[in-house]
C-alpha cells in the first residue's frame, strides 16, 4: 500500500491532510512577506478608523490582470517546463543505464575472474555516472558517495577533475573499446553500446542547459515589483467594506500569489535540495539496486561456455 506523501493515490485519499500539510509546502518561505502585507493592511484599517481618507476603490483594477497574467501564467509555466523536462531527462537516463548495463552484462564474455571483476566495476561506473551527474548539477565538491562505486585509484583521480561525469564516461568507453580489441565485442555490439553511452552524455548536457538557463534577471525583478505593488494596493479598495478584516483578507490573497511565485522559484532548478525538486537521490539509489540485481544474474555467454565445457 502506498504511504508516501508524493504518491498520487495517497494524495487522492488524503486531500484535506495534504492541503493542511506544512512539509513540502512553501508556507515557511513566504510567511514573513504574508505577515508584512497583513500588518500593512491593519495599518490602513487604523488610518481609516481614525478618519483618514484611504479608501481608493479605483485601485481595485490597477494591476490584477498584469500580476495574474505574468506571474501565474509565465512564471509557473516556465518553471514547470524546467521541472518536467528535467524529470523526462532523468527517466531517459535510468532507461539508458539499464539498457547499457544489460548489454554489457550479457554480451561481453568472461574467461577468468579478472574479466568478471572488470565487468562488474564497469556496471557500477554506470551508477557512478548518474551520481556524479547529480553532484555536478548541485555543485557539490565532495564525492564521497562515489567512493563505493569505483576503485580507490579512480576515486583519487576524480578528486582533481573539474567534470567527473565526463571522466567516468571516458572510463566506460575505454572499457568497451578494450573488449572490442580483445574480440569480446563485435563491431555492431560496440557501436550499439557506444551509442547508448553517447546518449548518457547528451542527457548530461541537457541537464546543464536547464541549470544554466534561469528566468532572465530583469524579468524576475520586474515580476517581484509588480507582485509587491499588487499586494500592497489590496487594502485600499477593501478597507471601506471590510474594516478590521482587511488585514486577514490581504494575508490570504498574498499567501496565494506569493505561494505560486515561491513554487516557481523552487522548481525552476529541479536538481537541488528543495522538497519540491526532483528526487535525484532516490533515482540514483534505484539505479544502484537495479545494477546490483543484474550482477547477481548468470550471463548467457558464461552459462553457455560452462554448459559446453561440461
Amino acid at each position: 500500500m502506498p504511504t508516501s506523501i508524493n504518491d498520487p493515490d495517497w494524495q487522492k485519499r488524503n486531500w484535506f491532510r495534504l492541503a493542511l500539510s506544512v512539509k513540502g509546502s512553501v508556507i515557511i518561505a513566504i510567511l514573513p512577506r504574508v505577515i508584512l502585507c497583513s500588518i500593512f493592511g491593519l495599518v490602513i484599517s487604523l488610518f481609516y478608523e481614525l478618519g483618514f481618507s484611504v479608501s481608493l476603490p479605483v485601485l481595485s483594477g490597477l494591476v490584477p490582470s498584469i500580476v495574474l497574467g505574468l506571474l501565474l501564467v509565465f512564471r509557473t509555466n516556465t518553471a514547470y517546463e524546467h521541472f518536467w523536462e528535467g524529470r523526462k531527462i532523468w527517466g531517459m537516463l535510468v532507461n539508458t543505464v539499464r539498457n547499457l548495463a544489460r548489454q554489457i552484462w550479457t554480451a561481453i564474455a568472461e574467461n577468468n575472474s579478472e574479466d568478471k571483476q572488470a565487468k562488474e566495476e564497469t556496471l557500477r561506473l554506470l551508477v557512478a555516472f548518474a551520481v556524479a551527474t547529480k553532484q555536478h548539477l548541485r555543485g557539490e565538491r565532495s564525492h564521497r558517495e562515489l567512493e563505493p562505486l569505483m576503485s580507490a585509484e579512480r576515486y583519487q583521480i576524480l578528486q582533481s577533475m573539474n567534470h567527473p561525469p565526463l571522466e567516468i564516461a571516458f572510463w566506460i568507453g575505454d572499457y568497451l573499446q578494450k573488449q572490442h580489441e580483445r574480440d569480446y565485442l563485435n563491431t555492431y555490439q560496440l557501436t550499439a553500446m557506444l551509442k547508448l553511452l553517447d546518449i548518457m552524455v547528451d542527457l548530461l548536457g541537457m541537464c546543464e542547459r536547464i541549470l544554466k538557463t534561469p528566468i532572465p534577471l530583469g524579468y524576475s525583478i520586474h515580476l517581484k515589483q509588480l507582485l509587491l505593488i499588487y499586494c500592497l494596493s489590496l487594502p485600499f479598495p477593501m478597507v471601506s467594506e471590510l474594516n478590521w478584516l482587511t488585514g486577514i483578507v490581504v494575508g490570504v490573497i498574498s499567501f496565494a500569489v506569493f505561494g505560486v511565485e515561491e513554487i516557481g522559484i523552487e522548481i525552476e532548478n529541479p536538481f537541488g535540495y528543495d522538497t519540491n525538486d526532483l528526487p535525484l537521490d532516490t533515482i540514483c539509489t534505484t539505479m544502484q539496486h537495479n545494477i546490483e540485481d543484474l550482477i547477481t544474474l548468470e550471463p548467457f555467454v558464461r552459462h553457455w561456455k560452462m554448459t559446453n565445457n561440461q
